[in-house]
């Protein structure tokens, strides 16, 4: 349930209701609106006395909530949440539309940059990049651990962009912040509960993607294991699922954009690389995915895609993509937002 506090709700009024809930075994989460505070009640609902918490100072009203995900839904916050991310605190979820691109692994110095530099020029915020690879195949390019990281970290010092990479494992975790701006968790890790629990005990914003096989109700639940853990900072990442169909790597499902609108208050970006596994299809998806109200774009790009060690039969070149983002732009104009 929920505990809606009137406009005007004192730090001491809302901290009285959080003792309150605290003494019927409950852990609370509060949310602060642009005008009013909602703390919500989190474990086994029964022994709680609803009457003695609505009868509380400054208590508007406690309302069910009947999502079996909680912090995540709009029962609880119906703003849209904003997360900044990167040194210039770029808020993705906002009006803008927040564009992430770079290579499925980072493979070499010269190739890391160059994609960083380009992807800058052409109006990105963030630089994606694997320095730590989960393959399918124990044979395939598993990528370059530390000095990847560093790597990165060198990319975002000369251009400027925020850094999103992949944790695949709990030992991971630490390193990967030290370097990251952003730590995305993978579709095969999406149910990787221990992971996202580790990962919420941080601060740092978390690209969720969801697994190739989840409903959108499981998704929500893994963000909510993350968000349960203490860390609000999560963004919903579709980047398609196995479905019979062949002429496609994955199934690109957009009307999980509108769909989670309905659910959710977390942002929701789009990987149309790895949503089609075909690059001429790249620039189609971005351009629906930005009309259907996507906050974001995560694209494959790299200067040399047919010599990529992965994913290069879905990589954009950095030429693509700049002529990419002035069509983003236009669409996403059409339609109330920015690039």
């Amino acid at each position: 349930m929920i505990v809606v506090m009137k406009p005007g709700a004192s730090k001491s009024q809302i901290q009285h209701v959080v003792h309150l809930i605290r003494e019927y075994g409950l852990k609370e989460h509060i949310i602060h609106g642009t005008d009013r505070t909602v703390v919500a009640c989190l474990g086994d609902k029964r022994a709680a006395d609803k009457g003695a918490i609505e009868n509380a100072p400054m208590v508007e009203k406690v309302v069910p909530i009947l999502a079996p995900y909680k912090m995540a839904s709009l029962e609880v916050k119906k703003d849209k949440t904003q997360i900044p991310i990167g040194a210039d605190k770029f808020l993705l979820g906002g009006t803008k539309i927040g564009m992430i691109a770079g290579p499925c692994a980072v493979e070499s110095r010269d190739q890391i940059l160059q994609t960083a530099r380009q992807a800058a020029e052409a109006g990105c915020i963030g630089l994606r990049g694997g320095a730590y690879k989960p393959r399918t195949s124990p044979y395939s390019y598993q990528g370059l651990g530390t000095e990847g990281l560093k790597l990165l970290a060198e990319a975002r010092r000369q251009t400027g962009l925020a850094v999103v990479t992949e944790v695949v494992g709990l030992e991971q975790i630490e390193q990967v912040c030290e370097y990251a701006d952003g730590l995305q968790i993978g579709a095969r890790n999406m149910q990787h509960y221990p992971l996202l629990e580790a990962v919420g005990h941080t601060q740092k914003p978390v690209l969720l993607k969801r697994g190739m096989s989840a409903s959108l109700d499981e998704f929500l639940l893994a963000a909510e294991y993350i968000i349960n853990a203490g860390n609000p900072h999560v963004i919903l990442c579709e980047r398609g699922i196995r479905t019979f169909e062949a002429y496609v790597r994955n199934t690109l499902s957009l009307a999980i954009i509108p769909a989670l609108r309905e659910r959710t208050h977390l942002p929701i970006v789009i990987d149309p690389s790895h949503g089609t596994g075909y690059a001429y299809m790249v620039p189609s998806m971005c351009l629906a995915a930005v009309a259907a109200g996507a906050d974001g774009l995560i694209i494959e790009c790299h200067p040399d895609p047919q010599r990529a060690v992965s994913d290069g039969a879905q990589s954009i070149t950095p030429d693509i993509l700049k002529g990419l983002m002035e069509k983003i732009r236009k669409v996403a104009q059409a339609v109330d937002r920015d690039v």
